[in-house]
């Protein structure tokens, strides 16, 4: 998987998902982006976007616990980074993708990579 955030700006495509008003802080919002589960997290006023499927099984880590900037996938306990998407503990060993986020106004954009 990759980690999205470190990709140079020429090298994606902004898309406005979302409002400030609909990720209030500590909500979160899985929505399909482009054919994406994407996760956005509000976390104290900073935003993380994570594929929404565990890396281990494909399970619902999205609708996982939060501590700090950890998620736990709620089927294995598998834990990874909401800012780089990476495995922290087992059974994962493959981290999920990572998306950088903006807000611009009061629209949450995330940066999907150009495929070209």
């Amino acid at each position: 998987m990759f980690n999205y955030r470190q990709l140079d700006d020429d090298r994606l495509e902004y898309v406005t998902i979302a409002s400030t008003d609909e990720i209030r802080n500590g909500e979160r919002l899985i929505l399909d982006v482009a054919g994406n589960l994407i996760a956005v997290f509000n976390i104290a006023g900073r935003y993380y976007a994570i594929a929404s499927i565990c890396s281990h099984d494909d399970g619902p880590v999205a609708e996982g616990e939060i501590d700090g900037q950890e998620i736990e996938c709620p089927r294995h306990g598998a834990r990874f980074d909401l800012e780089t998407g990476q495995a922290l503990t087992l059974p994962a060993v493959v981290d999920i993708p990572a998306y950088p986020v903006r807000v611009e106004g009061d629209e949450i954009r995330i940066g999907l990579p150009v495929i070209s």
